[in-house]
């Protein structure tokens, strides 16, 4: 196989709807290992390959469209072998394959055109399969037992899969065409098309969990037309932002774009999953981050994201999913190990960090819009989810924020960085726990203050049944606690001699260490010292971090780096978006444009989505940023990173309860001239907000209906 094929083999293309997600190469095909037509975490159709005849067909381009709806792969033939006459020349018969999601079920289009001189007998041939494996031995799990599949049973015009799983649940899935095809045995089928000259064939290809009505045309368009208009629909959702730069905007369209793909439409409002192939499902920490990183643009997304947790928080002890009351769920799956109980992840709660981000996103939620009623509904889960900080922080020593798993099967790591070797000390021994990380200290002190904020809400009604008096005697405990938390940081996490942060505190007392990014976050947070912060952002600004194209996990010459890890010296994206919030809060000048020009030149070479991480080698001038074999592209935290980064870059806060906009230090992205921010969105105002350079200073302009009478306050 030639280069170009074979990297055509390992190019992916995804598509998305609901609990559905197809993965597939660039030929259209279901072939590799992590490919193949999921819902709701079980492969449905791990087999699904075109030939003609015997042969492959050739690549000419494949695409999903700048929507994330079609998928549209253009091949043609190889020299066909000769059947009753002779053989066709490669390169007269175009093939086109149009395929979308919608409903939860693939609908394809196959579309022959004979562009020669003479009749061509076209012996379309597929291969079909399904295994109907659980998402996680797509991923390497190995099973002690699997339950009963089933021959392929052969329909008039597909073929039907069935397997009996362990857990006495049949799940089936069918292929069905437009065609009568003639059925080879073992899932294969074939269609011996003959086009005359100039003749263009087409037919309907429908997959899904129901065989449904016979494909169609008429089926196709309807679907493809519904697909479109609920893409349109997500994607409309927020603000809109241009630049004086194309590609820049370009890139926002795309972000934007991937963000859409991944929300799905719960019956709690709309919720991002994380990341495709891998965590198409929901994720506490990750739809948390996800809405802060979209918050000033889009604040419907929070709201979503905070009902669909709040109705999923844990009410009682559970060692085997790290359930505690007041706990907030880390993943959810519904495949087959995850009911068997196999895997923890059903309905998983091992996650340190999602609870005081779930208060934080609540406090931010509120500021950016001002919605007492929604936190009045909401304010049993947060004083359940800030009781169960206090109680964990209670039994710490040193009054710290902390986690171990309850029992083997659970992560043993519970902070973003989750891989078991993750946390370690400066001779690379790992950290026995409990282990208090850094920056879920900073997250525990955000959520206590901004506990004490909402606590103290008078406006001609509290958010409790409980009396004024009441409100501010818990206010003012959360605002000593949250003190208390803060100076503990401080003397404890502060290494004179790094200058710097260290990355937790493990179960005998002992601080780790070890530079890495995590402290970044404790700037955004506004836990850190200004003089520590100043110097901390100067460090994660410095070349033992950053790589030219964003700040990596650990910084270079730390025990256990390595930029082709997970987690301990590769660039994560979303990371990287933390650091430069966090940067930009500490007054530091050029720091968040910086690491915004990186990941936007990153996004360059990845066709302008960002993965969820890379590897973190230092940029060599005229080479790429080197891919993560396996990272999940696209991902939603990875795509809402442009956000909050142009977000750092303009300074922009809007605080919705005394309805004015913010501006501090604006810095414009490197290159680009001017910004507009389209239909921002304050109570009933819209508005938007324009960004222009003149000379050494950025000029901010509030234009729109809803401009006059907008209070907007400008900090150079």
């Amino acid at each position: 196989m030639d280069s170009a094929a074979d990297a055509a083999l390992y190019t992916r293309y995804v598509l998305k709807d609901g609990d559905s997600f197809l993965v597939a190469n660039s030929y259209g095909d279901i072939a590799g290992p992590a490919e193949g037509l999921f819902i709701s975490d079980t492969r449905m159709l791990s087999g699904y390959e075109l030939q003609l005849g015997e042969e492959a067909p050739t690549l000419l381009s494949a695409a999903v469209t700048q929507d994330n709806v079609l998928f549209v792969a253009h091949l043609t033939n190889r020299a066909l072998s000769p059947l009753d006459e002779a053989g066709t020349p490669q390169g007269l018969i175009h093939i086109s394959r149009n395929r979308f999601l919608c409903q939860e079920r693939m609908y394809e289009r196959i579309t022959c055109v004979n562009y020669g001189e003479q009749r061509v007998t076209l012996p379309l041939r597929f291969r079909l399969a399904a295994d109907f494996w659980d998402m996680f031995e797509v991923r390497g799990s190995r099973r002690p037992a699997r339950g009963r599949l089933m021959e392929p049973e052969p329909g008039e015009i597909g073929y039907g899969f069935r397997y009996v799983g362990l857990d006495n649940v049949e799940r089936a899935s069918f292929i069905r065409f437009s065609m009568t095809p003639r059925f080879a045995g073992n899932g294969e089928l074939e269609f011996p098309l003959v086009l005359e000259p100039d003749e263009v064939r087409e037919f309907y290809i429908e997959a899904g969990a129901e065989p449904g009505e016979p494909p169609s045309r008429e089926r196709y368009r309807y679907q493809a037309a519904l697909a479109r208009r609920r893409m349109r629909s997500r994607q409309r959702r927020g603000a809109r932002i241009v630049s004086s730069g194309p590609l820049f905007d370009q890139w926002m369209r795309q972000s934007r774009s991937d963000l859409a793909l991944l929300t799905s439409d719960l019956e709690t409002g709309p919720y991002p999953y994380a990341g495709i192939p891998w965590f198409s499902t929901p994720f506490g920490r990750d739809a948390v981050i996800t809405a802060l990183q979209t918050l000033w643009v889009d604040p419907g997304l929070a709201r979503g994201v905070l009902r669909f947790l709040a109705e999923h928080q844990a009410k009682e002890d559970a060692p085997f999913l790290d359930a505690s009351p007041g706990k907030i769920m880390h993943e959810t799956r519904k495949g087959e190990m995850s009911s068997l109980r196999e895997l923890p992840f059903g309905l998983y709660y091992g996650g340190v960090d999602t609870t005081p981000l779930f208060v934080m996103l609540a406090h931010a939620y509120w500021r950016r819009t001002g919605d007492d009623a929604f936190i009045r509904g909401l304010w049993p889960s947060l004083t359940a989810a800030i009781g169960w900080v206090e109680r964990v922080c209670d039994a710490n020593p040193l009054g710290l924020l902390d986690y171990a798993r309850g029992e083997r099967s659970g992560l043993s790591n519970q902070g973003w960085k989750d891989s078991g070797d993750a946390v370690f000390h400066a001779d690379g021994r790992l950290a026995p726990g409990p282990i208090a990380l850094v920056e879920v200290q900073g997250y525990a002190y955000a959520a206590l203050r901004g506990m004490a904020t909402l606590a103290t809400l008078a406006d001609g009604g509290h958010l409790r049944s409980e009396s004024t008096d009441d409100g501010n005697v818990r206010a003012a405990g959360w605002a000593e606690r949250a003190e208390r938390l803060r100076q503990t940081v401080e003397s404890r996490f502060w290494d004179e001699e790094l200058k710097f942060y260290g990355l937790a505190i493990d179960g005998e007392g002992q601080l780790c260490r070890v530079r890495t990014s995590n402290p970044g976050h404790l700037l955004y947070t506004g836990l850190a010292n200004p003089e520590r912060a100043a110097g901390t952002a100067a460090q994660l600004l410095s070349s033992s971090f950053f790589t030219g194209w964003g700040v990596r996990t650990v910084a270079r010459g730390e025990a256990r780096y390595n930029p082709i890890s997970y987690h301990n010296g590769s660039v994560w994206p979303h990371d990287n978006a933390i650091c430069a919030s966090g940067i930009a809060r500490t007054g530091f000048r050029g720091g968040a444009p910086r690491l915004l020009r990186g990941a936007f030149e990153a996004a360059v070479h990845f066709d302008m989505r960002l993965p969820e991480l890379f590897c973190g080698f230092s940029r060599t001038q005229g080479a790429p940023p080197v891919a993560y074999p396996v990272a999940c592209l696209p991902q939603a935290w990875a795509a809402g990173s442009a956000l909050m980064l142009l977000q750092a870059c303009l300074g922009i806060e809007i605080d919705g309860r005394r309805q004015m906009v913010e501006i501090n230090q604006p810095e414009l992205p490197p290159g680009i001239e001017d910004v507009t921010v389209s239909d921002l969105r304050l109570g009933e105002r819209r508005f938007d907000l324009a960004f222009r350079k003149v000379g050494e200073r950025i000029s901010v302009f509030a234009e729109g209906e809803g401009a006059p009478g907008l209070a907007v306050c400008i900090r150079q």
